[in-house]
């Protein structure tokens, strides 16, 4: 099979390493792709968003399938423009990729479904939504409606930062991302990222994971697109998972069926696990960044097919295996991520990693045969173990290894499972 893998960061980075260790696998791309990438796919130079050119690339190649790793891709079209083609694509159409293109779209259908969710509004003026707020009081949430690579969201403990937050998004610190926000309910609970594989009518649970949003040790300091995650989730146990499935996954596969946008791709399922059960937070439609490279550690079947048969309508023929084993990953971010920081700075070296563990490149380029960090979010150092503690110190064994002396990263991520049964 030729494939062509659209997207650049850590999420790509798991996703061709998985991918291309199927026998399957005949030709491989990438566009525009990173260093890391570059060990597993050959690189393609395209502007992504320029989906004729794409297009274009795909039929000189004589593409059979083309992997969509970002969600602004799939928001723009891009999976539309190459179906017109008749090339299989993995990932939504724009209409359904509005799950995540817009959160007053996804809570629409959340009420539409009784799909447990927040209690919310959608305002497009900051003196209505700023009213909305004190009538409501705090704690409560604030989001822009459109993409904000996952920075558009404040967890405001106090009334003053949730009118601060609405300022940030119609003042423009989102972009066209702010023009519109939701406010929603303040839910009380344990976070969870829950994925699942959709061909519109067929649905594959895959596998649980946590996240760490926010920058500092002890879940302390701004949000950020992902700090570190690992998988499983002890919360999601089956108990759970079949109700995520029946309240949030399935309601969702038939609502947009029938709203005449049926689902094909990943669905990320944000999920708070509150004392009435799973509440959705809100819907990604492409794997998460950073749980993205700890799922591809713990996935044992081959990948490839999984996601061929997602995009062809066929996931009812396909199965996925899993590893028992816990994968835990660690960002290395540049210093003063999320805020502003400095760019191209060297890393020297990389460790070596045996069979089990992985350093993914998120924000890395070659710059005069030099790797350099050229993003906020640049590295994932993950690791796989027995338990949660075995993978953390694994992990943390590599993380020391990495010289790069503009990196930073938080030292606590798995806490939260490790705190609940101590290993």
């Amino acid at each position: 099979m030729r494939v062509l893998l659209i997207g650049c960061g850590g999420r790509e980075h798991a996703l061709a390493w998985k991918l291309a260790q199927s026998p399957l696998m005949t030709e491989f791309y990438a566009a525009p792709g990173n260093p890391g990438i570059a060990e597993h796919a050959s690189l393609v130079a395209l502007n992504i968003e320029d989906h004729e050119a794409v297009a274009a690339f795909c039929r000189e190649k004589a593409i059979d399938f083309v992997v969509v790793g970002p969600e602004a891709p799939l928001v723009a079209g891009l999976a539309d423009r190459l179906r017109r083609d008749g090339i299989a694509v993995f990932g939504p159409s724009a209409a359904a990729a509005q799950l995540e293109g817009s959160k007053g779209f996804t809570k629409d259908i959340c009420a539409r479904y009784d799909i447990p969710t927040g209690a919310y509004q959608r305002f497009n003026n900051a003196p209505k939504a700023k009213a909305y707020i004190r009538q409501q009081g705090a704690p409560i949430v604030v989001k822009a409606d459109g993409l904000a690579a996952g920075k558009g969201v404040t967890v405001a403990m106090t009334l003053d930062e949730a009118l601060a937050a609405v300022d940030d998004c119609f003042e423009g610190a989102f972009g066209e991302a702010g023009a519109e926000v939701v406010i929603e309910a303040y839910l009380d609970g344990e976070e969870a990222s829950f994925f699942c594989l959709c061909d519109g009518k067929n649905v594959l649970p895959l596998a649980a994971a946590q996240d760490h949003k926010r920058v500092g040790d002890g879940d302390t300091g701004p949000n950020t697109g992902g700090m570190g995650a690992y998988s499983p989730a002890p919360v999601m146990t089956p108990d759970m998972v079949a109700r995520t499935m029946k309240e949030v996954i399935e309601p969702t596969v038939r609502g947009m069926a029938e709203s005449g946008h049926a689902f094909s791709g990943v669905f990320f399922a944000g999920l708070m696990i509150t004392e009435k059960g799973p509440e959705l937070i809100e819907y990604n439609v492409r794997f998460g960044d950073p749980e993205c490279q700890v799922l591809m550690m713990r996935l044992k079947s081959d990948l490839l097919p999984i996601l061929h048969a997602c995009a062809t309508g066929t996931l009812d023929k396909v199965d996925a295996e899993w590893s028992d084993d816990v994968a835990l990953t660690v960002v290395m971010a540049s210093k003063g991520y999320p805020g502003a920081y400095e760019k191209n700075t060297p890393i020297e070296s990389l460790p070596e990693t045996a069979a089990g563990a992985k350093v993914f490149h998120a924000g890395t380029a070659l710059k005069d045969g030099q790797l350099v960090a050229s993003g906020g979010r640049v590295l994932n150092v993950t690791a796989t173990g027995a338990t949660v503690r075995e993978a953390q110190e694994q992990a943390y064994e590599l993380v020391d290894k990495v010289v790069w002396d503009n990196g930073f990263c938080r030292r606590d991520i798995g806490w939260q499972a490790i705190a609940r049964d101590g290993r």
